[in-house]
């Protein structure tokens, strides 16, 4: 049970937006311009967060301090980390050619050092809704015997209509614990089906498969977990510049293992975000809706 108060917000905004075509972390959506992160912040506000922090690359710290530091001062605390190449990467795994992060999990593992509390841990580019994050903060009030969360989605209504995404696709048991999720990088729709290239082939994928968003609840004893799995994943794979550690990878080995549980948790039902530069007018009218029914200001801060 989660005995103090305290939550945080964790929040990986260190992407390099390669398919977006620009900083879409930064990006204006809202009628005000507000990013989506800033509906994210707002939600994880009134839903009794009490610390955020950013993980970025060094490069637009300055320029995600200036955007939200002032909007948030007062209503939350605040912390930034960078991630970078070499964070947290022993010596002898370091490869000069590498250009991109390490993935999902090593952001996350770089807060290792500033988060002693239960987190959430979402993308800084995908809007998952005020339910989303009230169920999160509802699961660590309650007795959850130190299991962690997943907020999970339906397959079929977190696609692209513009290309390819990237999705963890998973499967519970009886009870509603994760007991397998796998990243698959290039999920599209085909003819009427929901189709995954991998290197082995196509795989036709359930349009109501168990989908992670990235919007993950965890204990601090992920990190150690994370970073031994971490350390393992270098070895096999530092001499690959294009390898990802992502979390479903740690998700997927902590079930398998027997060394933790994971609760898959509704709360998933408005999720809508950008991987394209074609996605930005949908995202804006569906913010526009939202504002409209009453359920966000028309202007956040």
């Amino acid at each position: 049970m989660n005995t103090s108060k305290n939550l945080t917000l964790l929040v990986l905004a260190a992407g390099m937006g390669s398919r977006y075509g620009g900083i879409k972390q930064i990006d204006g959506f809202g009628p005000s311009g507000e990013t989506i992160m800033d509906y994210s912040l707002y939600d994880s506000i009134r839903a009794g967060f009490t610390k955020v922090v950013f993980i970025v690359r060094e490069e637009i710290l300055d320029t995600v301090k200036e955007i939200f530091l002032p909007k948030l001062k007062g209503k939350i605390e605040v912390d930034f980390v960078i991630q970078s190449l070499d964070t947290l990467v022993p010596k002898e795994f370091l490869n000069s050619e590498r250009t991109k992060p390490w993935g999902t999990a090593h952001a996350m593992l770089c807060a290792k050092d500033v988060i002693h509390e239960p987190f959430a841990v979402i993308n800084a580019d995908d809007f998952y809704g005020q339910e989303a994050f009230q169920a999160v903060a509802h699961f660590f009030k309650a007795e959850t015997q130190g299991h962690h969360a997943l907020v999970g989605y339906t397959l079929k209504n977190v696609l692209s209509d513009y290309g390819s995404v990237s999705r963890g696709v998973g499967e519970e048991d009886a009870n509603g614990y994760l007991t397998s999720v796998v990243e698959r990088t290039n999920v599209s729709k085909e003819n009427g089906k929901i189709i995954a290239k991998e290197k082995d082939g196509n795989i036709e994928l359930s349009p109501e498969a168990k989908t992670s968003m990235n919007f993950w609840g965890f204990y601090p004893s992920i990190f150690p977990y994370t970073e031994e799995l971490f350390h393992q994943f270098l070895k096999e794979n530092s001499g690959n510049i294009k390898a990802e550690f992502f979390i479903p990878i740690v998700a997927n080995n902590l079930v398998k293992s027997g060394k933790g549980k994971i609760k898959v948790i509704s709360g998933g039902s408005t999720w809508f975000g950008v991987t394209y530069k074609e996605d930005k007018e949908e995202v804006s009218r569906k913010i526009k809706e939202l504002v409209a029914k009453g359920e966000y200001p028309s202007r956040l801060w």
